[in-house]
């Protein structure tokens, strides 16, 4: 019997693709934009698995076209580019690949966090400018981290490493999401309701998956809460703050500032309004993206995909019912 046939959708970081390679059939997309729609159906028809990104979307028009499918291996902790249900309901096995980008993403979102507070972007302006003629007591001065309020939303595995780094930093941590009283215990953490977290929190952090309830879970009624002084920080979907209600908050200075690693959509358009105002920091969806994070994000998304074209149970699988629905 010829090996499985699948198709991954980008070159990857890491040695996981020679380990596909050996035990498959493998087409690999060589360029560095993703694959155009047509491009994906006419490999999905021939194929029994497909390794995607967030940029890949697998919905029910790619899924009828594919009818060897067997399994979509996807590269992220998120899977909103994939229809779970009308996988699902075809008997192909979805994978992700949570955990391993964990600390990279709390890292970077701390990072932001700590670039706003003391207005690091500015300041490098500010030097490249040929502005910098003296030290000056008034200077660009930023906001205290230690003993200021952090505001969780979403404590996840993302949401708890966060809280964990502003332990380091002395800062009050606070949540909304659903009650968790043994990581309350465990992180020193309190959870309040949306509005109340809104209103008291110096820095507020984004770590939910974008889904309907959360798609636009930031909006102008809840930037219209948040101190003039507050920083808002997502690394989460882009999608779960409404863009335009937050360019217009930025504008009128409440909350004070905005870090964004995820837009809506994405990428955003040089000539968006964001990227014009002082007070916004936009990067590219870099939150996993350390050397060590991504070549385990690799592995895992091909030991997923591996596992599933086997006939074995995904080791993190979106749908586990389905290897007992059509076992593979």
């Amino acid at each position: 019997m010829s090996n499985p046939r699948v198709f991954v959708t980008r070159r990857l970081p890491g040695n996981a693709l020679p380990v596909l390679a050996a035990r498959t059939q493998m087409d690999l997309w060589p360029e560095e934009m993703p694959p155009p729609r047509e491009e994906m159906i006419r490999h999905a028809r021939e194929c029994e698995g497909l390794l995607t990104l967030v940029t890949d979307p697998v919905n029910r028009e790619l899924l009828e076209e594919a009818p060897k499918l067997r399994v979509v291996s996807n590269m992220a902790v998120g899977y909103d580019n994939i229809d779970v249900a009308a996988c699902t309901e075809r008997g192909v096995a979805v994978g992700n690949t949570p955990g391993v980008l964990t600390d990279a993403t709390a890292d970077l979102a701390f990072a932001l966090l700590l670039a706003l507070a003391r207005r690091l972007p500015e300041a490098r302006e500010f030097v490249l400018a040929g502005r910098w003629k003296t030290w000056d007591p008034s200077l660009l001065l930023g906001r205290d981290v230690h003993g200021a309020t952090l505001g969780i939303f979403g404590l996840g595995q993302i949401g708890q490493a966060m809280a964990k780094r502003a332990r380091g930093f002395g800062m009050r941590i606070v949540y909304f999401d659903k009650p968790k009283p043994s990581v309350e215990e465990q992180l020193g953490v309190a959870r309040l309701e949306k509005d109340e977290l809104l209103r008291e929190a110096d820095f507020v952090s984004l770590h939910v998956p974008l889904s309907p309830k959360t798609r636009h879970l930031i909006g102008a009624p809840e930037l219209a809460l948040m101190k003039p002084t507050a920083v808002l920080i997502n690394t989460s979907r882009g999608a779960v703050v409404d863009p335009i209600a937050l360019a217009e908050a930025l504008r009128a200075g409440r909350p004070g500032a905005a870090a964004l690693d995820v837009t809506d959509p994405e990428p955003i358009s040089p000539t968006d309004p964001l990227l014009k105002l002082p007070n916004a920091l936009v990067v590219p969806h870099i939150g996993s993206a350390s050397v060590q994070a991504r070549a385990k994000m690799a592995s895992l998304a091909v030991d997923n995909l591996l596992a599933g074209l086997e006939g074995r149970p995904l080791p993190h699988s979106v749908n586990p019912q389905v290897l007992t629905r059509r076992p593979l």
